[in-house]
């Protein structure tokens, strides 16, 4: 073999390897980029966990979770309990409750929460169903359609402290004039609940954005 050929040789392993760190440290700022942005967003959604915008409003919305039989969940029980402190303390006329039967079952969420406000002793007038959705954006999406049908124009938000970033700005693309309110209390009050939670709120919110933006 010649020099010129060894030489030949050297340089082509030189640029390969070049060409390999260089894809390295490509992907390295891709990962460091994608960490930074994604914390960012954990970092949204947990601090805006504590923001109560709550206001004179036409309505509240609370939105939908599992139920037991003809009895609110636990977690649906703490957004139902939020709505009433809100009716009764003046903020809302109005309470719609959202969610339908994804499992099923006989009784949709929205006909549970109602049964559950009746049995609180909220008027049957001021109570509002939509009991067909499966997810949140649907709950938003009908609650807008109720509101359009009754003239009403402004709506408290009520979730759990960890959706609410995702559901106002779902409130948003729907329509709605909103305001944050999250429940006081919630279930998810331990780390080994809080973090689920939260890493799946990031994962939903992460992709809606990024669904926004394509469609």
């Amino acid at each position: 073999m010649t020099d010129s050929s060894r030489m030949s040789k050297r340089k082509d392993r030189m640029k390969k390897n070049n060409k390999r760190k260089l894809a390295s440290k490509i992907l390295l700022v891709i990962a460091v980029l994608l960490a930074i942005y994604t914390g960012k967003n954990i970092y949204d959604i947990w601090s805006f966990s504590t923001v109560d915008q709550k206001c004179r409003a036409d309505v509240a919305i609370v939105l939908g979770a599992a139920v037991c039989a003809d009895e609110p969940s636990p977690v649906y029980r703490e957004r139902i309990n939020h709505g009433i402190t809100l009716y009764e303390e003046g903020y809302v006329d109005r309470i719609i409750v959202t969610g339908g039967s994804p499992d099923g079952s006989e009784m949709s969420e929205a006909s549970v929460a109602k049964k559950y406000l009746l049995e609180q002793g909220i008027p049957d007038e001021a109570v509002l169903t939509e009991d067909t959705s499966t997810i949140t954006q649907e709950n938003l999406e009908n609650s807008k359609v109720i509101m359009d049908e009754n003239d009403y124009e402004t709506a408290i938000i009520v979730s759990d402290p960890l959706h609410m970033k995702r559901a106002m700005l779902l409130a948003e693309d729907a329509g709605i004039t909103a305001y944050s309110s999250p429940t006081p209390t919630t279930r998810y009050v331990s780390l080994r609940t809080k973090i689920p939670f939260l890493l799946r709120e990031t994962f939903y919110y992460i992709g809606y954005q990024w669904y926004r933006l394509v469609f």
